[in-house]
């Protein structure tokens, strides 16, 4: 699907994005702002210093850009009264990992009463037509086997992110077999491999942590060097969504999971996406962590023939591609600043441009 067509279905569709001032949610943003979608944003504040949401300037590119806890029962149901959503991607989350060995009740928390709280005030909206809910590939119940998951594979997970995540997913269907199924909604989860892209700054992710440690000049210190995860730029789960929820909205048997990841066309591990970076910049060193009591899967792969057989998704960019397009960003954040809102949008258009 192009971006014309995007933008003839999207233009002044009525857009709930929960969690848009996080990194896959500012790059939803964006694009849907550029295709003039009427988009409310609800979220708490940038999760880290710098970050994409104020770097794009988005708080004055949305209709009305709320700061608000997912948990905050009174606040979303007026919200979501106030602005009656005709399609809601729920992105709001504890993302990360590593953070939830550290925050396990904070992280089970938002990530499933949130969950929980924001389908119960909508399946009281006569508005709406679908919804889009963002899990993890880490939903999955990783056996470490060399074979990539379906989306009809066991969940489950060995941390507490993992976990939270596989119960958001149960919670989707759930709700979706309740509520949803026969009042015309169309309901689903998006499981999405690892993104990478410009604008992430968050801790304990790879691409972020290699970019400080080259900016700043101190050695990488990368964990599982040998690890392999379905790396992809971020444009392509957010394409994956935006042709979704199209779908969606015409139509109730495109409920369901949704795996969005690349090709598995060759492995990739962590070592490979370091060596890399550091040879697009120019620069930098690191050093692998002999040992970590907090354990994360070795191997994760994602069956995208759902995808490409139902909703026509195929990704776009193979490693190298999204590498470079990453790696072209941060440079110019970093060297022409001025330049970074025209690059975001040129790799936008680029991207829904680009031949399969």
């Amino acid at each position: 699907m192009s971006y014309r067509q995007h933008e003839n279905f999207y233009k002044n569709k009525r857009i709930l994005i929960t969690g848009h001032t996080g990194f896959i949610g500012s790059w939803l943003t964006e694009w849907l702002t550029m295709l003039d979608a009427e988009v409310y944003g609800y979220a708490l504040d940038p999760p880290t210093k710098p970050n994409l949401f104020e770097t794009l300037n988005l708080a004055w590119k949305v209709s009305k850009d709320i700061r608000g806890d997912i948990r905050n029962t009174e606040l979303l149901r007026k919200t979501i009264l106030d602005f009656q959503p005709e399609i809601v991607f729920h992105l709001a989350a504890q993302p990360i990992v590593l953070e939830s060995y550290d925050n396990p009740l904070e992280t089970f928390d938002t990530n499933v009463i949130g969950t929980v709280n924001l389908l119960n005030e909508l399946r009281k909206v006569d508005i709406v037509k679908a919804i889009v809910v963002v899990t993890s590939d880490k939903s999955y119940r990783n056996n470490e086997w060399v074979y990539p998951y379906r989306e009809t594979d066991e969940l489950g997970g060995r941390d507490p992110y993992s976990a939270s995540k596989s119960c958001q997913d149960i919670v989707v269907q759930s709700f979706k077999e309740s509520y949803f199924s026969d009042s015309g909604v169309a309901l689903s989860s998006v499981r999405a491999g690892n993104v990478i892209g410009g604008g992430d700054w968050a801790k304990n992710r790879l691409v972020p942590d290699t970019v400080r440690g080259i900016v700043d000049g101190h050695p990488i210190i990368i964990r599982n060097p040998k690890s392999v995860r379905p790396w992809q730029h971020v444009l392509e789960p957010v394409y994956g969504m935006l042709l979704l929820a199209q779908k969606m909205f015409g139509s109730t048997r495109f409920s369901g999971a949704w795996n969005f990841g690349p090709d598995n066309k060759r492995e990739v591990t962590v070592r490979e996406i370091v060596d890399k970076v550091i040879e697009l910049w120019g620069r930098g060193k690191y050093k692998v962590e002999s040992s970590s009591a907090k354990k994360e899967a070795h191997f994760l792969s994602l069956d995208i023939n759902k995808a490409k057989r139902e909703l026509g998704f195929f990704p776009k960019y193979d490693i190298d591609k999204t590498l470079k397009v990453t790696i072209e960003w941060y440079k110019t954040y970093y060297n022409d600043y001025s330049k970074i809102e025209g690059v975001t949008e040129r790799q936008i258009i680029s991207y829904s441009a680009s031949e399969l």
